[in-house]
């Protein structure tokens, strides 16, 4: 917590969603109401571990800098529902599962987002 000059501090995040309930959720097997691959099954909280998508360690610090002009909370946010908006390099279009914009509540995701954004 607390976050310095450059990542969200812990009132930004905590207006965006529940950190705790996000991190929950990105840690099972499956999430929302179609059974979706939780983000644990391809995401690796280890810096440099890749299971199928890039490693989410650090991923706070990043993604302010992904997207000219674009915050990591909105990154973070567009990532999840148009995962081929911003295809991180190295990685495939079309590799991460599609429909979590659908499968989610705008409440999981934003509690997904508030989550990842304390990943520095």
């Amino acid at each position: 917590g607390g976050g310095d000059a450059d990542t969200p501090a812990d009132a930004e995040i905590e207006a965006i969603g529940n950190a705790a309930n996000g991190e929950t959720l990105f840690s099972q097997a499956t999430i929302g109401a179609n059974n979706a691959p939780g983000c644990i099954t391809c995401h690796s909280l280890e810096p440099d571990v890749v299971i199928v998508g890039p490693s989410q360690a650090g991923l706070a610090t990043r993604a302010q800098t992904r997207v000219a002009g674009m915050s990591a909370a909105d990154y973070i946010h567009q990532s999840i529902v148009e995962p081929n908006a911003f295809i991180v390099p190295e990685f495939a279009e079309g590799l991460m599962y599609q429909n979590y914009g659908t499968d989610l509540t705008e409440q999981e995701i934003n509690d997904l987002v508030a989550y990842t954004l304390t990943l520095e």
